[in-house]
């Protein structure tokens, strides 16, 4: 099956190219480096196979969930080099932006045999974190090959994504047994995983790293000092997809009729869309502030575009009120707990599939309300923004819960330590 899967891929390949030469149009950063895809790069300096520790992230939430993880490995175990890669520019961002040249950092290799061969050639690494439910059959096949152990961190899987997954029976068995630890979020996601394939032997539930977040002094006095600047009830459209900013702009206009210095932050999840968002913005007749350019926010302002890198806990700490983005949409939501850290309460739409575990946990405390449509949007949003003791009873619902959720990240730390025998 993986023969015909990298047959397959080969086929597609001018297909992936020309696609993501069409997405560099609006992002250029998708055409730079695009030698990197195939596997060809220097690799970084001379160090032996066993003490290279590979960690592989997507794109930014990915990133930004095992940054302190990454630091973790940084501090504890000095003698390893670290080869952090990503699948996206923005992702590539945040890696330079977070460690800079602590790390090599290099684009993952498509999935293909010769790029996947030709990229572990240059980097001979000695243990695999790859976070979440990123897996590809040659990346595994050719890492397990080379004698490198692999931990999947983080790990969920959806029951859509299962039964998905369920269609390609040997080809996902086989990624699965490839896995030497796997460190799920939840016992549902490992029962999903088993289920397909994985020894169970080999699964620990450590809970989601997600819930880790660390808000340290300095960032609680910059948000402190932004919200006394701005002194106003605050909307957050977070991690918004295409289609999503205009219907939270309509629930902003309703809810402005009843608080009427009321500012709708909002927060795209791609930036390639920030200029698009701005229009929309300006086409309804909205002054908008860009966050990007340092423009003050005025009171003549009715909305704060952030359209900058790197800074969603930052400005999750400047919401009243949150609706989480890719939930209206059939994407499976964005993350919640950037928002629940802060003691923000949170909305969503009904598909967050992606996030099941943790929304369940927090609606069940009462820290999260998810909607069953857009239609029904503007209405939560006026009511929760008009009952001060409801945010207050909410927030402190979603604070408690991460308090109580804390750990995972020292307990997939435990078990990365012991692939690497204890160093």
């Amino acid at each position: 099956m993986r023969y015909l899967y990298s047959a397959l891929f080969y086929l597609l390949l001018p297909i992936i190219v020309v696609r993501m030469l069409w997405r560099s149009r609006k992002a250029p950063a998708y055409r730079r480096r695009l030698a990197e895809r195939f596997g060809f790069f220097h690799g970084p300096d001379s160090v032996a196979s066993d003490k290279v520790i590979w960690v592989h992230a997507v794109s930014v939430g990915e990133t930004l969930a095992v940054a302190p993880l990454i630091e973790e490995l940084l501090d504890t175990c000095p003698q390893h080099q670290l080869v952090v890669t990503t699948t996206t520019p923005t992702g590539s961002e945040r890696v330079e932006a977070l460690f800079g040249d602590r790390v090599f950092h290099v684009y993952s290799p498509w999935d293909m045999p010769g790029a996947v061969r030709r990229f572990l050639s240059r980097v001979r690494p000695g243990l695999l974190l790859v976070m979440e439910t990123e897996l590809w059959p040659n990346m595994l096949h050719y890492t397990h090959r080379s004698g490198c152990g692999i931990v999947l961190g983080n790990a969920r899987l959806s029951a859509r994504s299962a039964q998905g997954y369920s269609r390609l029976t040997s080809l996902t068995r086989d990624m699965l047994q490839q896995l030497d630890v796997v460190a799920c979020q939840s016992e549902a996601d490992g029962e999903r995983l088993v289920t397909l394939g994985l020894p169970r032997p080999r699964l620990q539930v450590t809970g989601s790293i997600k819930f880790d977040i660390d808000i340290d002094e300095n960032l609680r006095a910059e948000v402190g000092a932004l919200k006394q600047s701005l002194d106003r009830p605050v909307l957050l459209g977070s991690s918004t997809h295409a289609s999503e900013e205009a219907i939270i702009l309509d629930a902003f206009a309703i809810a402005r009729q009843s608080i009427p210095d009321l500012l709708c932050l909002l927060v795209p999840r791609h930036p390639e869309r920030f200029e698009s968002v701005y229009q929309l913005c300006l086409a309804r007749g909205l002054m908008t502030a860009r966050r990007s350019m340092g423009e003050r926010v005025s009171e003549g302002h009715q909305v704060l575009l952030g359209d900058t890198m790197g800074e969603l806990r930052l400005l999750s700490g400047l919401a009243s009120v949150c609706v989480i983005g890719g939930s209206f949409i059939e994407h499976g939501g964005q993350n919640v707990l950037e928002a629940a850290a802060w003691g923000v309460p949170v909305i969503s739409g009904p598909h967050m599939h992606n996030f099941t575990e943790i929304t369940e946990r927090l609606t069940s405390a009462g820290a999260m309300s998810k909607l069953n449509g857009a239609d029904e949007l503007a209405p939560a949003v006026q009511s929760l923004l008009e009952d001060a003791s409801r945010q207050a009873a909410m927030g402190a619902a979603g604070e408690a819960v991460i308090a109580a959720n804390r750990g995972a990240r020292d307990r997939l730390l435990a078990l990365i330590k012991e692939q690497l025998g204890g160093a």
